[in-house]
């Protein structure tokens, strides 16, 4: 039943709109830190079994974000940040 509801919560996150996405990591998300790609800071965050990039504008959490990438589970950001990785060299 948890996998349902976790499945449900997921499916509703994603078409929030940005504002209330990022406002909801914010308040309920685990920070975990910054990566840097074609000079921009990026944001990422773990909530549940989500991990989530976020780009504001001027690169500081304090202003509106820009952009918001969802990733479902650790294998999937393990192997999209590998992706990145690679593709940055």
């Amino acid at each position: 039943m948890k996998n349902t509801k976790v499945m449900i919560f997921q499916y509703f996150f994603q078409r929030w709109s940005i504002e209330k996405q990022v406002l909801h990591l914010k308040k309920k998300a685990v920070a975990l830190g910054t990566r840097a790609k074609n000079g921009r800071k990026i944001y990422i965050y773990m909530l549940g079994n989500l991990f989530v990039e976020v780009v504001y504008l001027g690169d500081r959490s304090e202003n509106i974000p820009e952009q918001v990438n969802v990733l479902r589970g650790l294998k999937n950001l393990n192997e999209y940040l590998e992706s990145e990785f690679r593709t940055s060299f």
